[in-house]
């Protein structure tokens, strides 16, 4: 039997700081033992605190091992907590201010004590952002904002006047409201036209902060930056520069806390994972308009390679939902036509109920179709010129395969060309009737470069498509060959410069500023005018356009980049000498030249078999079929960044639409958390 003597002697002082709204942190003394829980020790607290208030959101963090102690039921002695432990007791939901990909900056109540996959699925919701898994949390540089700061120093008005306050959030205390945006009956609708929410339901998330007017302020299009102030922003310049930016992607794995986010800090909200599942304008205003500035951000700052060609089509995309947005905002929401709730919810549940589109056609064909034609190749060559020689191809299954001419068609091929795992780049110049395809080919020791020709736009598309399907493993008989052939005329009509027309009219009335619509190197290039004449032609391809669509076109016009959806880190391949740049994109790993730019190889993720971390040395391995392995260190991030990224993709690719929208969170985490 114990005395009550030797409780007294098993008890200790436990230190700890409390957390008070405006006022100075408070020390307080608690006589513990080790066998106290969590919740106990939490509850002493508040009765020795005495204040009346709601305590609980507030739970345990401990300095010394930066984690916190939410697991109630343990014991003092389970969790290895002893009486040098520097213990604070602070709200888990904290404010946090956003930069969302519009430049628009969103303060709101944020949890630090959850994971960052879950945090941003909270964000998500409450701005009406569907397929959260898109996105994440980016710490930006040093000198991100340094430029800004700088401009902001010389600037009389206050700089918190451009931000869209929500601190009244749904995610204050425990789960956000109701089912969100992951039921299918309770969507906000907007109108698929010009993407204002639909008044009927927005009363439907009456509780959230993100009003209907907050609604529309995120889901149009900012006004266009001065010259001046896209100058003033940092602009990344090599494939270096790009690798550093992408150091400061949040660990999905651990909580905001545990990662050193301070209260009230700054953070960008990016689309990270380049795969855009199932966007529908019906329900996806918000989410097309914040991947349509992070699309246009990317053109104007180049960070994102195109050519000056394709530069002006972005161009005139920008200037027409421009023009559009402003004219919409100046519209009465209160006019736009009701939408019947139940009505809404009752088509969404038939929807649901039969199972999404039933138009599979395409993917029932057996007889894989095939393309036979005239085009003209080329294989560079040290020391000969660029000689274009015409040969007959035949494009089957993901194969290309050329003969002298059509007769020899069933004879043996000069050469078969595998295109699965290559890397397709479009070679165009429509002003100069130039429709070329390059071919970059996985082999042994690198990549073999062959250069294709088609004589017009129509036989370009074809074989460009089959191409880019090629290339991930599919073949014509995919459902996607015929609306990549349509998404590849429907750019190059927009780059056919239609000479024909009069524009020098409305180039007297145009109030247009041609440099807040290029890049900063591109407006020094031209003269104004010259400029403003040239973009005004492309946007008579575009000027029918509704303003979603015009915006769901800049996206696709975007994603044909060669460049699009390829994250840069700085690496060390394993018994390599020199630096190379490793390119994470949505499929495949490339690995770039550091100095050229230029790719020497490529993996795809298919013919992954299995990839690991040792976390010792912080290197990635990676074992593909054919028994190809490589590794690497990280040298512009943590190991732990490039690993999530592959197991992001991984998961992400497991994505179908006839699946619940709620996510196999711990399926994310074990692809992505590793081992540490």
């Amino acid at each position: 039997m114990l005395s009550s003597s030797d409780f007294a002697s098993a008890s200790w002082d436990l230190m700890v700081r409390v957390d008070h709204l405006n006022e100075e942190q408070k020390e307080v003394q608690l006589s513990v033992s080790g066998d106290l829980h969590i919740g106990g020790v939490m509850l002493k607290l508040v009765e020795h605190i005495n204040i009346a208030r709601d305590w609980s959101d507030f739970a345990l963090w401990w300095e010394q091992k930066h984690c916190w102690l939410l697991k109630t039921h343990w014991t003092l002695d389970k969790c290895g907590v002893q009486a040098d432990a520097k213990l604070l007791f602070t709200p888990q939901h904290k404010m946090l201010r956003l930069r969302l990909p519009n430049m628009k900056t969103v303060r709101l109540r944020v949890s630090f004590s959850a994971v960052v996959f879950k945090a941003v699925s909270d964000i998500c919701k409450t701005l009406n952002i569907r397929r959260s898994e898109e996105l994440s949390l980016l710490k930006p540089s040093d000198d991100y904002f340094k430029k800004k700061k700088k401009k902001d120093k010389n600037n009389k008005e206050p700089v918190t006047e451009d931000i869209l306050n929500l601190e009244s959030s749904p995610t204050t205390s425990g789960p956000p409201v109701g089912p969100g945006l992951y039921s299918k009956t309770m969507m906000p609708m907007y109108d698929p036209v010009n993407g204002t929410p639909a008044s009927s339901t927005m009363t439907w998330f009456s509780d959230s902060p993100l009003t209907e007017q907050n609604c529309s302020i995120l889901a149009f299009s900012q006004p266009p930056q001065s010259a001046e102030a896209l100058a003033d922003m940092y602009q990344c310049r090599s494939l270096v520069d790009k690798a550093k930016l992408n150091a400061g992607w949040l660990d999905s794995s651990r909580s905001l806390m545990e990662q050193g986010i301070q209260e009230d800090e700054q953070l960008l909200l990016r689309f990270k994972y380049y795969t855009f599942f199932d966007l529908n304008p019906k329900y996806d205003a918000v989410r097309i308009n914040q991947l349509y500035e992070q699309a246009r951000w990317a053109i104007v700052l180049e960070e994102i390679d195109c050519t000056e060609e394709e530069m002006l089509i972005f161009a005139a995309l920008q200037y027409h939902i421009s023009k559009l947005s402003s004219s919409a905002e100046t519209q009465d929401f209160t006019n736009e036509s009701e939408v019947d709730e139940v009505e809404a919810a009752l088509s969404n549940l038939e929807v649901t109920l039969e199972g999404g589109k039933t138009d599979n056609t395409l993917e029932d064909i057996t007889d894989i179709p095939t393309l036979a034609d005239n085009l003209k190749l080329f294989r560079p060559k040290k020391l000969i010129l660029k000689a274009f020689k015409q040969y007959w191809f035949v494009f089957k299954d993901t194969s290309i395969a050329y003969f002298k001419n059509r007769e020899l068609e069933q004879g043996e091929p000069i050469e078969k060309l595998n295109l699965r795992g290559c890397e397709v780049v479009p070679d165009v110049n429509v002003a100069g009737r130039k429709f070329g395809i390059k071919l970059l080919i996985p082999v042994a020791d690198g990549m073999n470069e062959v250069y294709l020709r088609c004589d017009h736009e129509n036989q370009y598309a074809q074989w460009m498509a089959a191409c880019i399907l090629a290339s991930k493993g599919k073949t014509m008989a995919d459902s996607s060959y015929q609306p990549e052939v349509l998404n590849i005329l429907s750019f190059l009509r927009m780059k056919n410069r239609n000479s024909t027309s009069p524009v020098a009219s409305s180039l007297e009335n145009t109030d247009m500023n041609p440099e807040h619509f290029v890049s900063p190197r591109c407006a020094k290039k031209h003269k104004s005018k010259q400029l403003t004449a040239r973009i005004l032609e492309a946007h008579q391809n575009v000027a029918q356009m509704s303003l979603v669509e015009a915006k769901l076109r800049f996206i696709q016009a975007w994603q044909s980049l060669p460049e699009f959806g390829v994250t840069y880190y700085l690496v060390r391949f394993k018994g390599s000498k020199k630096d190379d740049i490793l390119g994470v994109s949505y499929n495949r790993l490339i690995r770039i030249d550091a100095a050229t730019g230029i790719p020497i190889t490529t993996w795809r993720f298919a013919n992954m078999k299995q990839w690991n971390v040792n976390w010792e040395i912080r290197q990635v391995a990676i074992e593909f079929d054919q028994n190809v392995s490589i590794a690497f260190t990280c040298l512009s991030a943590d190991c732990k960044v490039v690993h999530e990224y592959i197991g992001g993709y991984i998961f992400l690719s497991t994505r179908a639409k006839d699946q619940n929208e709620t996510l196999d969170e711990d399926l994310f985490h074990k692809l992505t958390g590793g081992q540490e």
